[in-house]
């Protein structure tokens, strides 16, 4: 993000030297709409992976601050009177936005000498920034440390104006021409860069890395710093102090409690799952035995079921193992059916599934003993089905 020098702009962008401006006096020199032009600004615009300022022009809270080139535009809910205005900066809004982008400069620094990493792209959220990297970044925790060592080292960031043709040791060569605004971390950074930064690493406070992952042909790496980091490392603790405390245990030990209990719980719902399906296979059997038989001694049972689950199927299983028999289960949304038959019950179940099928329409498949269709019209499936039993009896 390469800024030109003062005085060539109809707006003079006082950001560009002054970052720690909170408030300044300028003109209202034209106003279209809510769209309200100064002579001279400090509200920073949306520009290089940086969101805009917020403030007050007068009474007028500024809404968008847009970049035209030559001039700056700041769009407000309502426009102020010609002529002197004071203005104030959301000073909270600012200062963050300098934390996380003069932490995107140092992370990107400590990358590109320690590692040999690009950062392709900048982004600064409201909740979390992100760097595009042209490969994955190292081991996370070496990489945080060794850029917290460097905020603490309170080194100086300065800003200078030099000419694009000779400017020289940028982290990322500019294409820009002309004049050049460069951002400067003492004895380890230098880049051209518009953007608002602090005076020192040591006002960064503190950097937390988050998650990484595959963008197109790049890295993605979330980080965190200053204020925002501490809200999050903050709010991470106190999850992991009630996690701890629903398992009676220190907040150190958490996660591998929390192994531990998925470790359990997976154990319990396999024991819960074989239970489920020997208890449904005896539940089959049961209501063999309570199923008077039809004409020829064919047991056959229909039932209406929520879904078409395992459950259902081993119920089905044990149906048929206890004897000649045709278990028929259907639901009415989606409209499905199915169908399990004996070996000696007479019956092919994936024969009357692709019957009902050919006349109705639908899908379905399974073996001789198993089968299952979806249908359109379930009330004619049933029909069907019950005509081919009717006409083999």
């Amino acid at each position: 993000m390469a800024g030109k020098s003062p005085g060539v702009d109809l707006t003079e962008r006082l950001y560009y030297t002054d970052s720690y401006l909170r408030e300044f006096e300028a003109e209202v020199i034209e106003v279209q709409g809510q769209r309200v032009y100064l002579n001279r600004t400090a509200f920073y615009p949306t520009s290089g992976g940086q969101p805009h300022d917020l403030g007050l022009i007068g009474q007028a809270r500024i809404l968008d601050v847009i970049d035209e080139g030559d001039r700056i535009a700041h769009l407000v809910d309502r426009p102020p009177h010609f002529g002197p205005v004071h203005c104030r900066i959301d000073w909270d809004r600012r200062f963050d936005h300098m934390q996380q982008h003069t932490g995107q400069h140092l992370l990107s620094a400590v990358l590109k000498r320690d590692y040999g990493i690009t950062t392709v792209s900048f982004h600064l959220g409201r909740d979390v920034s992100t760097i595009d990297l042209d490969r994955p970044p190292p081991e996370l925790p070496a990489l945080e440390l060794a850029v917290n060592r460097e905020i603490y080292t309170h080194r100086s960031v300065s800003v200078a104006f030099e000419e694009a043709a000779s400017a020289s040791d940028l982290r990322k060569p500019s294409d820009r021409q002309g004049t050049l605004r460069i951002v400067t971390i003492e004895g380890l950074d230098r880049s051209a860069c518009g953007g608002t930064h602090l005076r020192s690493t040591a006002e960064i406070g503190l950097l937390l890395l988050g998650r990484t992952e595959k963008i197109r042909n790049h890295t993605r790496l979330e980080f965190l710093c200053g204020l925002r980091a501490l809200r999050r490392a903050r709010r991470d603790l106190d999850s992991l102090s009630r996690i701890a405390a629903s398992l009676t245990t220190h907040p150190a030990d958490a996660a591998d409690a929390v192994e531990r209990k998925l470790a359990e719980l997976r154990a319990l719902s396999r024991e819960h799952r074989r239970l489920s399906i020997e208890l449904a296979q005896l539940r089959g059997q049961e209501l063999y035995r309570q199923t008077p038989p039809g004409p020829g001694g064919l047991k056959t049972y229909w039932r209406e079921v929520p879904q078409l689950s395992e459950e259902v199927r081993a119920e089905a299983q044990g149906f048929l193992s206890a004897g000649r028999a045709l278990y028929a289960a259907y639901t009415t949304a989606p409209s499905s059916l199915l169908i399990a038959a004996s070996p000696d019950s007479g019956f092919d179940a994936a024969t009357l599934a692709r019957h009902i099928t050919h006349k109705l329409g639908g899908r379905g498949g399974g073996s001789s003993t198993l089968a299952q269709c979806s249908v359109p019209d379930l009330a004619a499936a049933l029909q069907l089905l019950r005509s081919a039993l009717n006409m083999a009896s």
